[in-house]
């Protein structure tokens, strides 16, 4: 009921005003001029994509919605091929908040920013095989497409400008705020399976205050069935009766297991306002998304332990059914002091992961064990206060130099809140496993509320020295509460050789703090295993750096990680509207952040010692432990062709490559020697091979009239899986097409229909010996377009 009556409340946000502002908007639509804007990486605004020293793409509105995506980051995905967004299934809280990251490296090697402003990580932590493990990231999916303008993806070290996370890059979206209009958009779709529904109703409208700004309110609702490609599970389900199968055997439905995108509801609301006020303009944003998500964990069969006959005769798929809150607001003031331009500003975000289980029990209850359960509750919160000043000075060449400097607090709160008793207790009945099954609840002793805090000075100068060079430097101090203090700068500069062809470089060095998360989640929960017969249940903890386990075990304290990166390039465009942009780079990373391989009883007397009272078969740790570089190329085309009475196309072909190598291991020395367990070739598989290292997109925008035309091949290259017996699966690249056509009915109103995945492609299958049994056919985590196979959508808008 509460959902039913959010989504009522977001629709009627949406809507209500559209037939106000239609009328008054009816005769405004008028063709602009190229926008320029200014970007990421550079203080001046007179900058665009091509002009700057660092490779920028900017991706607007209208881009991310081509192809019928209904999630920012999957859209993000096909638009900018060094970004990553692979699907997982069965692992988790990941399949609920995935990974997203740039250049194949870890998620949280890339910042992301609202509006130029810092955004707050997810509460959650990626634990269960994939890419990024032991990582947490920024939720892009909490931000509705309907409220972005464009988003601008800095390809490019950023540390000493924006702060920690940016050694990747930097991703920064920017809300819409157009002061009147708006749309109203409903899409609906299904996988060619017949599964996979979705409903997306979305939309957004500005409001003119007075002459004097704007505010701009945006909202989805979007409702997502589940998919399932699990093959039929052939094993016994039950007990045999005198020796025979169970009659039961013949009519029990065999697909079983969930091994696909998890089913979700998601409600989100945004709102971006500024007015002008004296010399200066007052500016706020932020908004909220509520997603409730629910997928399988690991089906219990029957006869299997774990199981309550006298609950659940025909065994059970328990579900993790988690509640994501996402809650985000800012608030500054822009104003001139004399010469100098000055920014204010304070920034508030939250991320909470409610762990709750359905179709569940605790085996140790026995059969008066509850079905569902409050197995606990992950919370960040992160507030950003800042103070910038900026201004030209006349400098040499008569040119003017930009100096900005400012100054940052930041303050990181972190809390694991405990579960409901019945989540983790052992009820004591017949020796069965304890706690929720499909999640372990959280424990008293693992829930924590604790923050740091970090204060950072910088300053940046840019300058047109002359028509053909410009340069640009950074330098930035950040002090921490928990462990020290760090130095980042950053050098660049292009160079016009013609007056299409300029060349330009970068070199900066960047830091990552420690999350929070990384410094104080702490949990034992159930997790399935490989030794190499077969996948077997474990109680797997994993301990934060605080813990006694760690101390036993002689684990130290984490460290920063330090980065040294360079990049070079070459940008030509003319005026037939053709650009091509190559940048080749190389990242280096020493004291990378993982979550180390597990240790069990059997390594040695004081791991059995240190497990056994912690409760826990195995334990794994956060820790620095690799230094490693990356490589890479990115290549961006474009053309826009003109083609008279047949309309005009829009071209563009981008391409990129990465490839990450581990220099070496320096893990800390614990139990005289026993360190190498800490990182097998799993984990430098995973780092290393689990991200392709080839990708790239063609697309094609043919406008004709009232038709547009959408068509894009995207290419997802080679990757490597492995599993704890030492097999290594290696996937091969596969080409994706996507083909959308949009009707412009009236000037209101739009008809679109299109299909993603087009020839209905899906990945290699698994080796038999990684499919258990035949279920998991396609490979659950990782897989760079997922495995669902083609999807068909039609969408309707309107526009006010």
């Amino acid at each position: 009921m509460k959902k039913t009556m959010i989504s009522i409340a977001v629709a009627a946000v949406v809507l209500a005003p559209a037939a106000v502002y239609a009328q008054d908007n009816e005769n405004t639509a008028q063709a602009k001029a190229p926008e320029r804007i200014q970007v990421i990486g550079s203080r001046l605004s007179v900058r665009t994509a091509t002009e700057g020293s660092a490779p920028v793409d900017i991706i607007s509105a209208e881009d991310l919605q081509a192809a019928g995506f209904t999630e920012t980051a999957k859209a993000l995905q096909y638009a900018v091929p060094s970004f990553n967004f692979p699907t997982s299934s069965i692992t988790d809280g990941s399949d609920a908040v995935r990974p997203a990251s740039l250049r194949g490296l870890s998620p949280d090697h890339t910042l992301v920013l609202v509006n130029g402003k810092r955004r707050h990580s997810s509460s959650l932590v990626h634990l269960n095989g994939t890419t990024g493990r032991g990582s947490s990231n920024a939720d892009l999916n909490a931000i509705p497409i309907s409220a972005i303008k464009r988003i601008e993806v800095l390809r490019d070290g950023a540390s000493a400008q924006y702060g920690s996370d940016a050694i990747a890059g930097v991703i920064n979206i920017v809300l819409k705020d157009n002061p009147e209009g708006g749309d109203i958009n409903l899409s609906v779709g299904q996988t060619y399976e017949g599964d996979g529904e979705q409903v997306k109703l979305y939309g957004s409208f500005g409001v003119n205050l007075n002459d004097r700004g704007a505010i701009v309110f945006s909202g989805e609702y979007h409702d997502k069935g589940r998919t399932n490609r699990a093959g039929l599970d052939p094993r016994p389900q039950y007990p045999l009766v005198n020796g025979q199968p169970d009659p039961r055997e013949a009519t029990f439905d065999r697909k079983s297991h969930h091994v696909g995108d998890a089913e979700f509801e998601n409600i989100g609301l945004f709102f971006n306002a500024n007015y002008q006020v004296g010399s200066g303009e007052l500016y706020a944003f932020g908004g909220f998304s509520e997603r409730t998500t629910k997928s399988g964990a690991f089906f219990r069969r029957a006869l299997d332990a774990r199981n309550i006959v006298e609950i659940y005769p025909d065994g059970y798929l328990p579900l993790l059914a988690p509640d994501t809150n996402d809650t985000s607001i800012a608030a500054g003031y822009r104003f001139d002091v004399g010469s100098w331009f000055a920014d204010a500003s304070i920034v508030y975000g939250e991320s909470e992961f409610n762990y709750r289980l359905e179709n569940s029990l605790n085996a140790s209850m026995g059969p008066s064990s509850q079905t569902s359960f409050d197995a606990g509750t992950l919370v960040h919160d992160e507030m950003n206060v800042s103070f910038e000043l900026a201004r030209l000075f006349k400098f040499y060449n008569y040119s003017d130099l930009s100096v900005a400097f400012g100054v940052s607090y930041r303050d990181n709160g972190y809390q694991v809140k405990a579960g409901e008793p019945a989540s983790y207790e052992n009820g004591g009945y017949d020796n069965r496993a304890a706690g929720s099954q499909g999640f372990t609840g959280f424990r008293p002793d693992s829930a924590v509320n604790e923050s740091r805090n970090n204060t950072g000075v910088y300053v940046e100068l840019e300058n047109q020295l002359t028509e053909k060079f410009q340069w640009a430097a950074a330098l930035r101090f950040e002090d921490y509460s928990d462990f020290g203090s760090n130095t980042s700068w950053k050098l660049s500069g292009r160079y016009a050789l013609t007056d299409e062809l300029a060349i330009r470089a970068t070199a900066n060095t960047g830091f990552r703090a420690p999350g929070v998360q990384q410094l104080y989640f702490t949990n034992i929960s159930t997790l399935f295993v490989d030794r190499g017969n077969g996948l077997v249940p474990e109680q797997s903890g994993t301990f934060n750096n605080l813990s006694n386990v760690a101390r036993e075990l002689e684990v130290g304290a984490l460290q920063p990680e330090e980065s040294q990166s360079f990049s070079v390039g070459m940008v030509w465009t003319n005026d037939s509207g053709l650009s091509l942009s190559v940048d080749a780079y190389q990242i280096k990373i020493d004291d990378r952040i993982i979550l180390s391989s597990s240790l069990v009883p059997g390594d040695s007397p004081a791991v059995a010692d240190a497990l056994a009272i912690a409760g826990a078969d195995n334990a794994r740790f956060f820790i620095n432990a690799v230094d490693s570089t990356t490589r890479g190329l990115d290549i961006v085309l474009a053309k826009q062709y003109d083609l008279g009475e047949f309309g005009r196309l829009r071209a563009q072909a981008a391409y990129g490559y990465n490839e990450t190598k581990v220099d070496a291991v320096n893990l800390p020395p614990i139990l005289g020697g026993l360190e190498h367990k800490l990182f097998d070739n799993v984990e430098r598989t995973r780092m290393t091979r689990s991200v392709p290292r080839n990708s790239g997109t063609l697309s094609l925008t043919h406008d004709y009239s009232k038709l547009q035309t959408h068509l894009a091949f995207s290419y997802f290259g080679e990757y490597m899986l492995e599993n704890n017996a030492g097999v290594q699966t290696t996937f091969s690249g596969k080409w994706i097409a996507d083909l959308s056509m949009r009707y412009q009915a009236t000037e209101a109103i739009a008809v679109r229909v299109g299909a993603q995945n087009l020839f209905d492609t899906y990945p290699d299958k698994q080796d038999p010996a990684n499919q258990f049994n035949g279920i998991f056919m396609y490979p659950n985590t990782n897989a760079p377009f997922g495995f669902n196979g083609g999807y068909y959508y039609a969408e309707l808008s309107y526009r006010f």
